[in-house]
Parts: structure tokens; sequence; C-alpha cells
């Protein structure tokens, strides 16, 4: 008798088969599923873009009459409501499948739930669970996204061994090698938008796009679809009309505070810029909390990229609102004078200094990428 895979195996295929989506399934999450039919794969398929097939359809188109009689696994609870799609778990109850295994039950209201209950109303068997964390490392920005309505912000910094950033002037190309550089790319593809700062882009008039060749893309509609929204913190609108972002194609949000010159406004939006007026939060600047909820809600942003210099770094960790930090080292050194790789406010003695966790540290051509989150604030010893 054949060795059977256990119910591991087949969810392991379903997560590999939803990772292909991770560049393009935005706004909707990374989904893929497997059906199994007598201890053989009947059929699969994965979440491509928003408007497309979900995973479950593909899957069954592909099983075709083996269908009928399958276990179906399945990386998110099968949605329950009619969008753009029809609702997969009605696709699975039509197809006759006989059982159905979810990794994890989707956090979207529209759902929460309501996809299980149908199928088992329907007579099949279903089973919630199965490498639950593994599909949730998966989906990190929807799952905030619905349970908190903000993003998950990943910020992104470059560095030499001495901690420095950028030369006294702003000169910061390149610290890293190409290796790094396209690690990088990879994070701008899988984000729903790239958040810096406008001194950032002043420095280095970055494009802020993701360079498809670097990630072996060639197909138009993926190509499209991994360009992250470009969002500009800029309270005193200082961008210029002649930045390179604004020429790319897509979407660049520059954002800034109510009250701004209407001409100011005038003047980026005939170079191509959309502007967003935000209130301003206590330090007179972007209220950042406020420019997060606006980015989940409006923009439907699941993660953001957060690509920029010390001072919108700094705010941002100082408002406890990063959570995850990808930190490239560079075997190099810049010196004191050198900037700084954050500006963090109230740290003046050892008491005050600001803890992380180490998710994971590994060389990068001849870099090193340290991967951590920041621990919870909490009161200083006395």
């Amino acid at each position: 008798m054949a060795h059977l895979k256990p119910p591991e195996a087949w969810m392991a295929r379903a997560l590999e088969l939803a990772r292909r989506g991770l560049y393009t399934s935005h706004p909707n999450p990374r989904v893929g599923c497997v059906l199994v039919k007598d201890g053989r794969l009947a059929g699969e398929g994965y979440h491509a873009r928003a408007g497309e097939p979900h995973a479950e359809v593909h899957a069954l188109t592909a099983a075709g009459e083996d269908a009928r009689g399958s276990t179906a696994y399945v990386t998110l609870e099968p949605c329950s409501h009619t969008g753009r799609t029809g609702p997969c778990c009605m696709a699975l109850i039509e197809a006759g499948v006989a059982r159905v295994v979810v990794a994890m039950e989707d956090p979207n209201p529209a759902v929460a739930g309501r996809g299980i209950a149908r199928l088992r109303d329907a007579g099949i068997e279903v089973t919630v669970g199965v490498l639950e964390k593994e599909a949730q490392a998966l989906n990190p920005g929807f799952i905030l996204r619905m349970d908190h309505g903000r993003p998950f912000v990943r910020l992104k910094m470059a560095m030499s061994l001495d901690g420095r950033t950028a030369m006294p002037s702003g000169e910061s190309q390149w610290i890293t090698g190409p290796e790094a550089r396209r690690q990088v790319q990879r994070l701008r593809a899988r984000s729903s938008a790239v958040l810096t700062g406008v001194e950032s882009v002043i420095f280095d008039n970055s494009r802020l796009t993701v360079r498809a060749g670097q990630l072996g893309l060639d197909d138009a509609a993926a190509i499209a679809a991994c360009q992250p929204l470009r969002v500009i913190v800029d309270s005193r609108l200082r961008l210029p009309e002649a930045a390179a972002c604004l020429t790319e194609p897509g979407r660049t949000l520059v954002v800034t505070v109510e009250g701004v010159e209407e001409e100011r406004i005038a003047r980026l939006t005939r170079a191509g810029a959309e502007v967003l007026t935000l209130p301003a939060g206590s330090d007179g600047r972007v209220d950042l909390e406020a420019l997060l909820r606006h980015l989940a809600e409006k923009e439907q942003a699941n993660e953001v990229l957060l690509e920029t210099g010390a001072t919108l770094a700094g705010a941002m960790l100082d408002a406890g609102l990063v959570d995850e930090m990808q930190l490239f080292v560079a075997p190099t050194l810049l010196g004191g004078d050198a900037r700084p790789l954050f500006q963090l406010a109230g740290i003046e003695t050892m008491a005050h200094q600001r803890g992380l966790d180490i998710q994971d540290i590994r060389a990068v051509g001849q870099d090193w990428r340290i991967t951590a989150c920041p621990r919870r604030r909490s009161k200083p010893q006395e």
C-alpha cells in the first residue's frame, strides 16, 4: 500500500502555492488550495490577483470530476460572501467536496467563521488549525488590517558596521551590495505601499519602484501588480516637481498637514502627485497613526515598507508603529560625523534603551541582514 501523506504535508504544499501570490494578490490575502482524492493530488491552485478566481476555484477547475469526494486543503477559510468573485465555500459545496482542512480562520469580518459554518451546514467535515502559524506568517498585513485597522509596517534600513546610513551631505548610494539591494526589491514587491520622508527623496531622488527584472518577472500584468503605492510624508510640501518618483507609472501620494498653501498643493498635483492632507500631530507634523489608518481603510494596504531616514524612522518607532525591522549591515565604516540610523526621543540613560527581539541573522552577499521586532515599551527601571 502506498504511503499516505499526512495533512501537514498537503497543507505545506498549499502554503507553497499561496506564496506564488506574494507580490501580486494585494489587497487580497495570499491563499493556496490543494485537492486530494484517494491519497493523490487531484488539483491545486492559488490566488494571483484581485478580481481573478480564488485559489479554491483554480483547484476545482484543475480537478474536474475528481473534486467530488475529495479533501480540500486551504490556507485560509473559504470566503462566504460575494465580492468581485462568488463565495468559495459554495463552490466547494457544489463540487461535492467531502472534507475541508483549513489552516486558519479568516479575520475578515465579512467571513469570520461563516465560510466554515456553511460548509458544516452542508454536511462537509471541516478541520481547522493545520499549520496555522505558518499560514498567519504568510499574511501578517491582512490579519493586522482586519483586526486593528492598520497595515503591517516593515522598516528597512541599510547601515555601515558603525550604525551610519549616509554621509553628512546625505550621500548614501551605495552602502550595501547588489545582493542586499535585490532583497530590498523583494520587500518592495510584497508591499502594498512604500513609505518615506521627503528628505530622503530630496537627497536620493528615489524612484520607489520595483525593478521587475531583478525579480525575474516578465509578465506585464504581474509587473504592474507588484508596483507599490509610493507614499511621501511631506509636512511642508518641499517635494520638487522634477522628482523622479513623479514620472514613474503608478501613483505617488504626498501626505501633508491641513493648512498648507493651496498653491503648493496645486503645483504638486500638476506634476503628477496626489496630495492628501491630514490633521497635524502634537509636533505639528503629519499624524502618522492617522496616515496608517488612511492607508488601511482607503488604500486597503496590507503591508507597508518604511524606507526612510533617521527622523521619520525614529518617529515611527517612538509611536510604536513599526512591527518588523529588516536591517542590512555592510562591512564598512562611515565615521562619527555620518548620519545615524535613528533619531529617537527620550533616551538619556541606559534605563531608556529600546530592546529588540532578533528573529533572524543571515549573510546576504557580503552584507548581513538582521530581522528584528521592537519590544513593547515598558517604564524604565528606577
